[in-house]
């Protein structure tokens, strides 16, 4: 029962993060340059988390949701809006 209550609340965490990240996205580039290639590989890579928490038993719940939290921080970084901002800022 800990086992699947844990993968619940992972479950609920990636679509709680990934929706996060579709509704900044949204709010920032708008929706004809939304990044739906971030957008899969954040899907993909939540399915990756959520399965090796549920194969791998002794994986803490803190270390499977801060590691999918430091994924989605990484996959932001390399959208359109942000890497524009750093060019600006740089500039």
């Amino acid at each position: 029962m800990k086992k699947t209550l844990s993968t619940i609340i992972v479950a609920g965490f990636v679509v709680l993060m990934t929706a996060t990240f579709s509704f900044a996205e949204y709010a920032a580039a708008g929706a004809g340059n939304f990044p739906y290639f971030q957008l899969g590989c954040l899907i993909i890579g939540g399915l990756i988390i959520i399965s090796l928490k549920y194969k791998f038993h002794k994986m803490y719940l803190g270390e499977v949701v801060g590691a999918f939290a430091l994924y989605t921080v990484l996959i932001a970084l390399f959208t359109a809006p942000v890497i524009e901002t750093v060019k600006a800022l740089v500039s």
